[in-house]
């Protein structure tokens, strides 16, 4: 006589629920999984070391009686310069070493061919690649430059480099999330076309620091440099001191300008006898001031995220162009 599923006994036990690993999702963080392991461990490193070294560094500033008084600290305050060289240079490692093979691995094993033949389609695929990737890069330099931040701001009278430099603009605030994404979306971008993982890393690599170059040229392009205007005779005000100086002339009372050195004469006499011809009575200097910091930091990282987003589609629409 058959049986029915209702004649059939109970074990008792309910039906287990998919977790939030399952499918794709499990599948993708099993195959990165040491690259996921070695993410969080240099990321819990680094934020340890952070916290570490401004503790120490506090404790020094304490000693001197800094603010109270005017302290020199050396050109490495306990790692400082080391720790933002790091964080300067980790969006190149996640592009290279993260981005270029995370497509391209699989395409040069056959493992792209082998998922996307089992009913999966091949945008889903690429789309929870990219968005494990990407979120996980957005997590761990989030942490970084939020923590990096919140060691530099409040020293950053004492501390050797200016706000406008490379190794604080690009390791302090939204910088080094947007960097980071936008490297590592094009260090994917690049190993999807070339399909093959040494290649990949190379180009990416050559990529990376072309694009750290250029973004060091633009970034004074950012916002638009102030003119501030003073008397030739009178000390520079206090506040040009946590600015960047753009350009600097000396000018006319009615608005002529002229260059720094032109009135650069060997001697004292001949340098006041050509101040007078040219009626020269002002300092003029252009300048980026430090309240302009977040303002530039936010325009640039939405530029970079802006690229990112392009070349995320543009990953999608030549993987629907393309066989993988």
């Amino acid at each position: 006589m058959s049986t029915t599923l209702a004649d059939r006994p109970r074990t008792g036990k309910p039906a287990r629920k998919p977790g939030l690993l399952h499918g794709l999702t499990w599948l993708v963080v099993r195959q990165h999984r040491t690259a996921l392991w070695l993410i969080g461990a240099a990321t819990l490193l680094g934020a340890a070391m952070i916290v570490y070294r401004r503790g120490e560094m506090v404790s020094m500033l304490d000693r001197l009686g800094w603010p109270g008084k005017d302290v020199d600290l050396p050109n490495n305050p306990e790692g400082f310069q080391y720790v933002s060289g790091a964080l300067g240079g980790l969006p190149v490692i996640l592009g290279v070493f993260l981005g270029a093979p995370l497509i391209a691995g699989d395409q040069e094993h056959g493992t792209a061919q082998l998922v996307t033949t089992q009913s999966v389609p091949r945008r889903r695929w690429l789309a929870v690649k990219l968005i494990g990737c990407l979120s996980v890069v957005l997590v761990s330099t989030a942490v970084l430059g939020a923590l990096f931040t919140w060691w530099w701001e409040p020293y950053r009278e004492v501390l050797p480099a200016e706000w406008m430099q490379g190794e604080i603009f690009d390791a302090t605030g939204p910088m080094p999330a947007a960097l980071s994404l936008f490297l590592t979306t094009c260090g994917i971008a690049i190993g999807m076309v070339l399909r093959r993982t040494l290649p990949a890393m190379t180009v990416t690599f050559f990529f990376s620091v072309a694009v750290e170059l250029a973004w060091g040229e633009f970034r004074d392009r950012l916002a638009t440099p102030r003119l501030f205007t003073y008397p030739l005779d009178a000390d520079s005000p206090a506040f040009l001191d946590q600015a960047v100086e753009h350009d600097r002339w000396i000018g006319t009372a009615d608005g002529q300008l002229f260059g720094w050195g032109t009135c650069a004469e060997q001697t004292e006499r001949a340098t006041n006898a050509c101040i007078k011809e040219h009626g020269i009575v002002n300092n003029v200097v252009e300048y980026f001031g430090y309240d302009q910091m977040p303002g530039m930091q936010w325009t640039g990282a939405g530029l970079l995220l802006g690229g990112t987003a392009v070349v995320a589609v543009f990953i999608l629409w030549w993987a629907t162009r393309r066989p993988l």
